[in-house]
């Protein structure tokens, strides 16, 4: 049953491909045949995923689709946009998610989601300051990596109270940070302040304050 399923998957998404190819040449007769390099991409990743995740190969699964993806970025990038490798940003996730598969049991660490979340920024700022150097929006991608080991260190001693403040107070410098780099003159940080407010004091009111009751 496992080889049939394979061999449809592998005959079906060749089916499409010739079908959608087919379509574009003699029904749409439209020269540029690189639009079905789209589809394509989704046919290979069908009978690849069916034959790896069916024998419980995750990890080669892992290589193999990262391999396959960032190939695909880089021949679009390189197609499409050749002055501007902006195939760089997406990446990063990818070769990092086969990277944290080979990692296994490990990946799921405090210590490794400070370092995963050190390279990111680390990569990140290094597209910023190269690539778009007038704004800064490098802060944009660390303020959600760093909620990584964040979320991982009080999840680990269960300090909800705590964590929410600590949290309220991260999230609150970030959008003060926002606010200074892209609208100095205007003051409109204070709105989503206030709203991340309600988290620390609804767990003290309604969860912490009842439960020391």
């Amino acid at each position: 049953m496992k080889k049939q399923h394979i061999a449809f998957a592998i005959g079906g998404g060749a089916l499409i491909v010739i079908f959608l190819t087919l379509t574009n040449i003699f029904v749409l007769r439209h020269p540029d045949l690189t639009w079905t390099l789209y589809p394509a991409y989704a046919m290979i990743l069908w009978p690849v995923s069916v034959f790896f995740t069916r024998k419980g190969r995750y990890k080669v699964f892992s290589y193999l689709v990262s391999f396959i993806l960032v190939l695909y970025l880089v021949i679009e990038n390189m197609r499409t946009t050749p002055h501007y490798p902006w195939a760089l940003y997406a990446v990063f996730p990818i070769i990092g998610w086969s990277v944290f598969t080979v990692l296994g049991r490990w990946a799921r660490t405090y210590a490794a989601s400070w370092i995963g979340s050190a390279v990111a920024i680390l990569y990140y700022t290094g597209l910023n300051l190269f690539l778009e150097p007038a704004h800064p929006w490098a802060v944009y991608p660390a303020f959600v990596f760093l909620w990584w080991p964040l979320s991982m260190y009080y999840a680990k001693i269960k300090r909800h109270l705590e964590f929410s403040i600590i949290a309220s107070i991260y999230t609150s410098a970030f959008f003060i940070t926002v606010n200074t780099i892209t609208t100095p003159h205007e003051i409109w940080a204070v709105y989503p302040i206030f709203a991340i407010t309600w988290w620390p004091l609804s767990m003290y009111f309604y969860y912490y304050k009842r439960n020391v009751e």
